[in-house]
């Protein structure tokens, strides 16, 4: 008899949600992330018929208790924070449990506890309740009589797989957040990758989902509604509804399906006027930018409709009802995929009705149900639980695995894996004689006969576990040369010294820098100094003993460790290592020799702490390069402590480029005009400041630029201090011009390093253009060694930033002795006479006459004088009638931080 259908409207009220999220900078989960957690613990024991709640990491509750407020009293009587807390300590701390049944003083009422568990790492623990149906017991050791007329009940071994379900679940669902948060860190082409793998998992969960319920005894209504919301919910799409057809031009809704937040798109769902996208036998499908006519567009717009896909479900050779997914919230363009995925779902919802109408049961008949996994993306099979009889193979399954039929290894191959008393999971399977690897996902569901089957569904997943593992190789090797990387030495120094420490044996660690490779790159090109570090990585790895233990640290340093298992091959690996360096490097069509530094150090005799051992090898090297070069240190603690100083100063100087350099910090010294106020010290006409570059460092303290500017240079790391001098520096100055107390201008230094940039025009530019400053607020100093040594170089460069409006100055004239015409060719507006002229000028007439000439000078190539290192009020008034237009000295101030230096001579009026 044909079953009889009822408009059955549903609205979802919940989203998916992560089961165990992780906790935020604050230490607390976010609301919704709880609630999430809530409403599906609430769904999951109304389904499964238990009691139960959730604990963090440290026992603290994550959910409250699901189920009957006043059933839960009753259970708590028995269940106490004590037994929870026990329990909880059982299955958390334990390598060997992670699921623990106790009973209570009730017959019938049981206690369990299951671990979700990251590696040895707890993430949450359930505790679930059960009240037994069939519970066996011997009345004289219980005082209390059982439970009965509870809400949830559930047989014993139902609670034991209910268990088993709850735990194989939540372990699939951390070990794919573990995945996907690896497959994060490495890059936007891995992430692509985690989005592609987990969106196939979740079609395959979703897809073997839908087919379960093929099995299903709900109501049709109802099962359309789980159907539309597993499918909605996959696609994230608004809403979805079925409909049939009637009169040609009228449709009653069956069942419609809105996400949260969503409306219904229909009040009345009786006699509707039919939507023109439904009644055709082709499927339809309308994305956000499809064209259509006024009409058309006008009844989607009533309907809220962005993008839609409608489908006829064929019964019998004719559409009886119509399928339609709609999004209602923003536009959608529909892939390919999505339009499969729709397709076969509603095939599986057609199979479902088809054989209800039939027979009125969920059993259909075997062609129906074949035809359906026939279709299904994946290779699936079906095995009787009992007999272990295959009953079915789909068409894909036949041919992708036609040898193990034949063999009879389905068993062994797929199912060897499932856990005990485990209904459904997925784990990875490995082919060896395919070179293959799959996806396992399996669920035991009711065969058409009734009889419980297992249902595989098998996807191969080779491309995915082929690119994880070259993603793997890559992260442990460096693309260059070849050879390993910092991350893997330091994971395998950590085994050798454990192994060492273990076992009683030594090992070694040695840190090699190459001698003076710069001058290979910059005498013959980068593209040959590439070509050294690799035959040098070559000619490493070809040595007996470290072939497998040789890591590139970056640059043209390296690492290679002896293990413990070769130490006895110590002295002839150093052999080998220094004959390789004896040799000529044949480049460029002749012979180099590159010599190499290298320190050594042994564990555990010298340590066994990775990243010590590795300071300590560091150490060794410096000391080696520092006492000639080519040649090997071995560590020990009388070191000269300068040694391990600079090379402190070097790894911390590259940290604190690393971090934007934020360590560095800008200073300002006032400079003075040199009026008959500022000289008297009443009414000082302040034009502007020096800003001065300051070190203040983690880990070192606070350094002056003395310490560690020439090592910058040396390093090749004043181009990102100085550009972020330049740019604070203008920042300030666009600050304070913007206050309106004053027309300031800001100088800045640039280093002989930072003018050979060829891009520093540019950086130059961009700094007035950002900070909207005027170009003449700008005053850039170099240095006399710089202008006169390299003028050929650089008169070009300083032209193109003179047309930029900005103003130049010499600094430090006078340090250099270098001719006085020279200066003629440069475009300086400003010339800074060196304080070593000015400390004695109040009574040195050779300070005098100096300065003298130099006001002349530059009134005659038109160039304003600035004096440094004005102290004292001698000082003052000796140049007081010399024509110096500029004064900076300890006079009126010292480098002050910003802070201190705008309180007083920016917002000070």
């Amino acid at each position: 008899m044909q079953e009889t259908f009822t408009k059955v409207e549903l609205e979802n009220t919940t989203e998916a949600g992560s089961l165990v999220e992780e906790k935020g900078a604050s230490g607390n989960r976010a609301p919704k992330q709880l609630a999430n957690m809530q409403s599906w613990q609430d769904k999951f024991c109304e389904m499964s018929g238990v009691y139960a709640m959730c604990l963090d990491e440290n026992g603290a509750p994550l959910s409250e208790f699901s189920g009957n407020p006043h059933e839960i009293e009753i259970i708590k009587k028995y269940v106490t924070d004590v037994r929870i807390h026990n329990i909880y300590k059982r299955v958390s701390e334990s390598e060997l449990e992670d699921q623990a049944v106790e009973i209570t003083e009730v017959p019938n009422l049981r206690l369990a506890a299951v671990a979700v568990k990251s590696g040895k790492q707890t993430s949450a623990v359930w505790i679930v309740c059960g009240v037994f149906t069939d519970a066996e017991y011997e009345p004289e050791f219980f005082h209390i009589p059982p439970i009965d007329s509870f809400g949830y009940q559930i047989s014993e071994d139902k609670f034991y797989r209910v268990l088993d379900l709850l735990r194989a679940s939540l372990n699939v669902f951390i070990s794919i957040e573990k995945s996907r948060t690896q497959a994060v860190a490495k890059s936007e082409e891995s992430k692509a990758q985690e989005l592609e793998m987990t969106t196939s998992f979740h079609r395959a969960e979703t897809m073997t989902e839908i087919v379960s319920l093929l099995d299903s005894d709900d109501g049709i209504e109802n099962i359309m509604v789980q159907i539309l919301s597993k499918l909605c919910g996959y696609l994230q799409i608004s809403n979805g509804f079925t409909c049939r057809i009637h009169h040609n031009t009228l449709m009653d809704i069956v069942v419609q399906w809105n996400a949260q937040g969503c409306s219904k798109m229909f009040l009345e769902t009786t006699d509707q006027e039919v939507c023109w996208f439904l009644g055709t036998e082709k499927a339809i499908v309308i994305s956000s930018d499809t064209q259509m006519n006024a009409g058309e567009r006008e009844q989607l717009d009533m309907l809220g409709i962005k993008a839609l896909v409608a489908m006829p479900i064929v019964i019998n050779g004719a559409p009886r009802f119509y399928a339609c997914i709609t999004e209602n919230r923003e536009s959608r363009i529909w892939s390919i995929d999505d339009v499969k995925f729709i397709n076969d779902t509603i095939r599986i919802l057609q199979s479902i009705i088809t054989k209800r109408i039939q027979t009125n049961s969920l059993a259909s008949s075997f062609a129906s149900l074949e035809a359906v996994l026939d279709n299904v993306g994946s290779s699936i099979y079906v095995r009787d639980i009992g007999t272990g009889v295959l009953l079915f193979a789909n068409r894909s399954f036949k041919k992708n695995f036609s040898k193990e039929l034949a063999e009879n290894k389905l068993m062994e191959l797929f199912e060897s894996n499932i856990p005990p008393r485990s209904h459904s999971g997925n784990y990875e399977v490995n082919h060896k004689a395919r070179s293959k690897w799959y996806d396992v996902y399996y669920t035991r569901i009711k065969w058409v006969d009734g009889r419980p089957v297992s249902l595989c569904a098998i996807y191969d997943i080779t491309e995915k576990k082929l690119y994880q593992k070259r993603i793997e190789q890559q992260a442990y090797t460096d693309f260059l040369t070849g050879l390993y990387n910092r991350m893997c030495c330091e994971k395998d120094l950590a085994k050798y010294v454990d192994d060492a420490r273990n076992s009683g044996r030594t090992g070694a660690l040695m840190y090699l820098d190459l001698d003076d490779f710069k001058h290979i790159n910059d005498s013959l090109g980068h593209q040959y100094g590439d070509v050294l570090l690799q035959d040098i990585s070559k000619a490493m790895s070809r040595i007996e003993g470290i072939s497998n233990s040789c890591y590139r640290m970056g640059g043209d340093e390296f690492v290679i460790i002896v293990p413990p298992d070769n130490y006895h091959l110590m002295d002839k690996i150093i052999e080998e290592i220094k004959d390789a360096f004896a040799t000529p490097w044949y480049l460029k069509d002749t012979d180099y020799y590159c010599t190499m530094s290298m320190g050594l150090v042994r564990f555990p005799e010298n340590g066994d702490n990775v990243p010590e051992l590795i300071r300590k090898s560091d150490v060794a090297m410096y000391e080696a390069k520092k006492s000639g070069k080519n040649r090997i240190a071995e560590y020990s603690d009388n070191i000269d402590s300068s040694s391990i100083h600079r090379l402190d100063l070097e790894k911390n100087m590259f940290d604190a480029i690393g971090k934007s350099c934020e360590e560095f910090e800008v200073y300002f010294q006032p400079v003075i005009t040199n009026e008959k106020k500022a000289r008297s010290g009443k009414g000082i006409k302040h034009i502007g400041a020096e800003a001065l570059v300051r070190w203040n460092s983690d880990k070192l303290g606070f350094l002056n630029p003395d310490e560690f500017v020439p090592l910058a240079e040396y390093l090749g790391l004043i181009n990102p201090i100085g550009n972020h001098v330049l740019k604070k520096a203008c920042e300030c100055c666009r600050q304070w011009n913007e206050s309106g107390v004053g027309d300031f201008s800001v100088s800045v230094n640039l280093s002989v390093v930072q003018i050979m940039q060829t891009d520093i025009v540019d950086i130059i530019k961009e700094c007035i253009e950002e900070n909207n400053l005027k170009p003449e607020n700008l005053i850039l100093e170099l240095t006399e060694r710089l202008a006169i040594n390299d003028l050929a170089r650089t008169k070009q460069t300083l032209l193109d930033i003179k047309d930029l409006g900005v103003r130049l100055a010499l600094d430090d004239f006078g340090t250099g002795y270098s001719a006085l015409s020279s200066i003629r060719a440069l475009p300086f507006d400003i010339i800074k006479v060196d304080k070593d002229f000015v400390k004695d000028i109040a009574t040195d007439d050779y300070s005098q006459a100096f300065v003298r000439m130099m006001a002349q000078l530059g009134e005659t190539i038109g160039a304003d004088i600035c004096v440094e290192g004005i102290e004292t009020k001698e000082q003052l008034e000796a140049i007081k009638n010399m024509g110096v237009k500029y004064i900076q000295g300890y006079y009126y101030d010292k480098p002050l931080r910003r802070a201190a230096f705008e309180e007083k001579y920016v917002y000070n009026k």
